[in-house]
């Protein structure tokens, strides 16, 4: 897979358990594992305060009193939506590929990242590397207050995939609702991935090395690797793309044929 630097700038792990704002209740994210279907249930009744729409709503207007709670079924609750699809990428995604390996940018190239990362956002409104190049350009503006309003997206949303296990082991690995969520988030906790195992139906397992930081500050408790739970995208994905999963199968039986 495409490796494309992820700029997630100045987030600590202890971002990652960012604390819920409910009331002048502040408490840190409980990670535990999730009920993916009391989520189904509540984000798609409309009489439920989880409900899908009305918590995109919230988030859309930058609604800082959301909790980890709703954000955790924003993020998990996507995948039982009509119009998720793991697998479906913006068409602008790409745009600005060319211009991540920069540490600085000109105003005209700092215009294009933002032009292109709020289309992309738009059609999905959970791109972690998008949003994160995003907030990198925006500081680099010195648009403060929009970064700030990323920041915080970005920080929970991240947050609500760290409740969700340790990624320690299979039994409690980290759930995620695009693959490409699982390369971001080794690349948050300062590794790289390289290589992915896929032990069971719909967990992966990254085998990973640490950044050089993170070797010094780690030493000894480096991890080799974080697993993954992609079983509901993937059943997703099936059941919206009859047939794709089976064809898939036989090419690969082919190709092992003629080996």
């Amino acid at each position: 897979m495409k490796k494309i630097a992820l700029y997630i700038l100045f987030l600590s792990l202890a971002a990652l358990g960012a604390t819920a704002q409910d009331g002048n209740d502040k408490r840190k994210l409980v990670v535990e594992k999730p009920d993916l279907e009391q989520i189904a249930q509540e984000t798609l009744n409309p009489e439920s305060r989880f409900f899908f729409p009305r918590l995109l709503e919230k988030y859309n207007r930058n609604d800082t009193l959301m909790t980890n709670e709703e954000y955790r079924h924003l993020y998990l609750g996507y995948m039982f939506q009509e119009d998720y699809d793991p697998y479906r990428e913006s068409k602008y995604a790409d745009k600005t590929d060319y211009l991540r390996a920069k540490k600085e940018h000109t105003k005209e190239e700092i215009d294009t990242v933002r032009k292109y990362a709020e289309l992309t956002l738009k059609d999905n409104p959970f791109d972690l590397r998008q949003m994160s190049f995003l907030v990198h350009v925006l500081k680099e503006k010195q648009k403060n207050m929009s970064a700030k309003i990323w920041e915080y997206r970005l920080e929970h949303l991240l947050g609500a995939i760290k409740s969700t296990g340790t990624g320690e082991d299979a039994e409690n690995a980290w759930y995620v609702i695009y693959p490409m969520h699982e390369y971001d988030m080794v690349q948050l906790l300062g590794y790289e991935a390289t290589d992915v195992d896929y032990i069971d139906p719909g967990i992966d397992f990254l085998t990973v090395k640490p950044e050089e930081e993170t070797a010094k500050r780690l030493k000894d408790k480096v991890a080799k690797g974080f697993y993954f739970n992609m079983q509901v995208p993937q059943a997703q994905y099936a059941l919206k793309h009859p047939g794709e999963e089976e064809m898939e199968e036989v090419v690969q039986e082919n190709i092992e044929n003629e080996e």
